[in-house]
Parts: structure tokens; C-alpha cells; sequence
């Protein structure tokens, strides 16, 4: 089984069951035991699909200007959430290939596993919400076959970057790509580096 094959249906898992009630207070479940990747790669999507939700409900245009900025927050929180995530799976990642030894010619990647990872998770999103609109009884046939049109192409899509992501990992365990990983700075989160933040305190 490759890495995507076992990916891929624990991301459609927890798209599925955020669903079940469909809100974004709905409590995470948690089907993997804690600690595992698997555990890691619900999570991952369990976010994902929570603020695939928030940024819905923050364009509906009568919202509350209060609870847009509530709202707001949280989307900042969930993206730093996601953020450290990304780079728990790629600690998973760095650890499993910590023996390999890159051949003198390795080349490095244009992003890390991982974040490569969160692109599929995304995916999985686009084609959930696009097969939906696909399935809706409400909308018109016109709707529904542009709609398919869309969601065979992300479907391509997802085929391709699953393809792109095992090539990479087989090329890391071969020696043949350098596994390496830069920590994301996010210089807005931080007290001591948003102006914003630290002239408060002056």
C-alpha cells in the first residue's frame, strides 16, 4: 500500500463524518489510536473540512460584523492549527527517513511531504463538496453537467498529485530527493514580531 492509498480514505472518513451533523462545533472524533499517522491524518482533514465550513459561513453577506470578527479568530486559530500539523506529518516523515543517506547528486523538492499532504486533503474537500453539487435535486441539469465536468478534473487532479506524492516519497527512501524541512514562520502569530502586537506593549 502506498502512502496515498492509505491517505486518501482516512481524509474521505473524516470528511464524512463531520457531515453527519455538518457543523463546525460538532466534537472531533477520534477513530486512530493518538500518536499514530493515521491518528494525524484525521486530524488533518478534520480541520480542513471545519474551516472549509468557516470560510462559508464568514462570506454569507448578512453576517453580524461581530461575529464575522469572532469568526475571523477562529479561522486564524484553525490555520495555525493546521499549520503545526503539517509539520507534526513531517516530523513523522523526517524520522522515517532519518537513516537514508542522499545520494551525492540528490535534488530537493519544491515543498516538503507534508505540505504536499495538505494539498491532497484539500482535494479530497473539493471533490466532496464538488460531487454534492453534482448530486443536488435542486438545481438545474446545466448546473449538475458543469459541475461534473469540474469534479472529473479534480478527480484527474487527485490521481496525479497521489502519483506525484509516492514518487517523492520513493525518491526520498532511494536517496534520490533530500528530505528537508523548513518550520514555518508566521510572523503575525508572533508577539514579539507583528508591530501590531509588540507596540501594544510599548
Amino acid at each position: 500500500m502506498t502512502f496515498t492509498e492509505l491517505a486518501r480514505p482516512i481524509f474521505e472518513r473524516a470528511i464524512a463524518d463531520y457531515h453527519v451533523t455538518d457543523h463546525v462545533d460538532t466534537p472531533r472524533p477520534q477513530p486512530y489510536p493518538a500518536g499514530t499517522i493515521e491518528a494525524d491524518l484525521y486530524q488533518k482533514c478534520w480541520i480542513d473540512t471545519v474551516q472549509w465550513h468557516f470560510e462559508d459561513i464568514i462570506r454569507d453577506p448578512q453576517i453580524d460584523p461581530a461575529e464575522a470578527l469572532v469568526l475571523k479568530r477562529r479561522i486564524d486559530k484553525s490555520n495555525q492549527d493546521r499549520t503545526d500539523l503539517v509539520e507534526t506529518i513531517d516530523s513523522y516523515f523526517y524520522t522515517r527517513f532519518r537513516n537514508i543517506q542522499p545520494h551525492p547528486d540528490a535534488t530537493i523538492n519544491t515543498e516538503s511531504p507534508a505540505w504536499a499532504i495538505d494539498r491532497l486533503s484539500i482535494l479530497a474537500l473539493k471533490i466532496w463538496h464538488m460531487r454534492e453539487q453534482v448530486e443536488r435535486t435542486d438545481a438545474s441539469a446545466e448546473h449538475r453537467a458543469t459541475c461534473q465536468k469540474k469534479l472529473d478534473v479534480l478527480l484527474e487532479q487527485q490521481k496525479d498529485l497521489s502519483t506525484a506524492i509516492d514518487q517523492l516519497l520513493a525518491d526520498i527512501e532511494a536517496g534520490r530527493k533530500w528530505m528537508k524541512v523548513y518550520k514555518q514562520m508566521k510572523m503575525y502569530n508572533d508577539p514579539t514580531t507583528n508591530p501590531v502586537l509588540y507596540g501594544k506593549k510599548q
